[in-house]
């Protein structure tokens, strides 16, 4: 009887040598004569213990890592495929504290299953949801999302389920499902996660939005710098349209969905969803005006349903289990879990899924770890290169979109990127003002030339010319930008840079008098 040993093959994994780990294994065990059956799942997340390996025996599954293809004679030596003990021994996976703390429910899947064996994903409560939807009404269906409380989970928190509403009212002879999958945030990548370690759930969210609103036809807009998410999509509807999962008929439902993954060009601005219809239309991606809404005049001038990879990945649990099932975790009108990301000077960064309430300190310390380098965490930007910077004297605030909003900060997508006490916050301020005129795209004069005008003035504060005056130009041409911008690219890069000069007016070179 073969030993099931698992090797992720997530990205984040590979880059640390998951694959040559993954042939060593297989080469030792033919060596020694060893039967084993050789998975390849996505990781856990825990990617400060990554490669991962996992060993499945009788007690449960047994984790080793980092494991590096020069441990491989060893862990064999130790007898590791039955759960030997090792100085890379982590011992049963389920009780790492990192993983076991946590409350999975969009994840619950990842580093668990083979992400393309349809028998996996089944066995693990898969398309459990959409044969729910296949008895409901469209109707039904959206109000089910709408009573979970979901709400968009790419950075305008707006809620799923009154968006999918305007769809399914809408009047027209084609109707489309849009994912936005173009996750060009930094810090993010529970996207990708999803993409390369579950794919099919997000195919099951969107076709259960397709039957809710009744639109026939989805697309994934994907980011081109995935290419691994982008080969496991490809095959992952290859699969589930054999499996009779996505076509004309799906499942013997008389339902029809079709889905199929189109790839960007690398611009950021594509991550708005106007500019992402533009350029999935063949077009150059820049913003359109609102109104009309995409919801009534969207891809191809069709109603459309616009939603992020783990708002869609969200649905399918919501309709196997229910809408209050889902609301049950969270708090006020933020309900739910959110695949927390730890990314920048963090010791331990990955993945953290938890309900809404927790606060940074826990995310940063009790599952971060603190920082890499060891000296104390000065800030955190959170929810993307547009996201404010969150002192350490708001690390108790819960993680809850009206409270952040309520201090000048947002959520957005989850992505945490931690900063010590090394880090010069005019610099970063500078940077996002930057990112700004580099990455906008052209279209309103407010973001255009708005960010441009805003690194001078920086610069300029920076270097003590007619500092008091300068602030102010700078605290107006924000105003200008985040009040007169198209879009949230130049609407929010006032965030960063107004959060920099008012937590961290020293950096700047200012008191907190003359930066009130």
């Amino acid at each position: 009887m073969s030993t099931r040993i698992y090797v992720p093959i997530d990205s984040t994994a590979l880059s640390l040598g998951a694959e040559k780990v993954a042939k060593a294994i297989a080469a030792e065990a033919a060596k020694r004569g060893i039967a084993i059956e050789l998975v390849r799942n996505g990781s856990r997340g825990a990617f400060w213990l990554e490669p991962l390996v996992e060993v499945q025996t009788p007690a449960g599954r047994m984790a080793y890592g980092p494991v590096q293809p020069k441990d491989v004679a060893a862990l064999f030596d130790a007898g590791f495929v039955n759960g030997g003990q090792h100085a890379l021994s982590l011992g049963l996976t389920d009780d790492i504290a990192y993983l076991k703390n946590q409350e999975r429910l969009t994840s619950a899947r990842i580093g668990i299953t083979d992400p393309l064996s349809l028998d996996d994903y089944i066995a693990h409560g898969g398309y459990e949801g959409l044969v729910a939807a296949f008895a409901m009404s469209g109707a039904d269906i959206v109000k089910e999302v709408t009573d979970s409380g979901l709400r968009g989970r790419g950075g305008a928190a707006f809620p799923t389920g009154i968006k999918w509403n305007t769809v399914l009212g809408a009047s027209a002879d084609q109707k489309y499902i849009v994912c936005n999958a173009d996750e060009g945030d930094s810090g993010t990548f529970s996207d990708r996660m999803i993409m390369e370690g579950d794919p099919y759930v997000l195919i099951e969210g969107m076709t259960i939005a397709g039957i809710a609103v009744g639109a026939t036809r989805g697309y994934i807009y994907l980011r081109s710098e995935y290419p691994h998410a982008f080969a496991t999509l490809k095959e992952a509807i290859r699969r589930a349209r054999a499996a009779g999962w996505l076509g004309q008929d799906v499942r013997g439902s008389a339902k029809a969905f079709e889905l199929e993954v189109r790839l960007g060009a690398g611009a950021y601005i594509c991550g708005e969803e106007t500019s992402l219809l533009e350029s999935l239309e063949g077009k150059r991606g820049i913003v359109r005006f609102k109104p009309p809404l995409p919801a009534l005049q969207g891809l191809f001038g069709k109603p459309t349903v616009i939603n992020n990879v783990i708002s869609l990945a969200s649905v399918p649990i919501i309709l196997a289990r229910g809408g209050a099932y889902y609301r049950n975790y969270g708090m006020g009108r933020s309900r739910g879990t959110l695949p927390f990301q730890l990314a920048g000077n963090i010791k331990r960064g990955g993945l953290v899924e938890k309900a809404f309430g927790l606060t940074m300190n826990e995310l940063i310390h009790d599952f971060g770890g603190g920082t890499l380098s060891g000296r104390p965490v000065r800030a955190v930007q959170v929810g993307g290169p547009l996201g404010a910077y969150v002192p350490a004297s708001q690390f108790d605030m819960p993680l809850d979109y009206e409270e952040y909003a309520k201090n000048g900060a947002m959520i957005g997508h989850g992505g945490i990127v931690v900063f010590d006490d090394t880090v010069d916050m005019a610099h970063m301020a500078r940077y996002a003002m930057e990112f700004c005129a580099v990455e906008s795209c052209g279209k309103c004069t407010p973001c255009r030339i708005g960010s441009t005008r805003g690194v001078e003035v920086i610069d300029r504060i920076v270097a003590n010319e007619q500092r008091g005056k300068n602030i102010a130009l700078l605290q107006s041409l924000c105003d200008t930008m985040l009040n007169g911008s198209l879009c949230a690219l130049g609407g929010m890069a006032p965030y960063p840079v107004l959060s920099a000069l008012n937590h961290f007016p020293e950096d700047f070179g200012v008191d907190k008098t003359e930066a009130a």
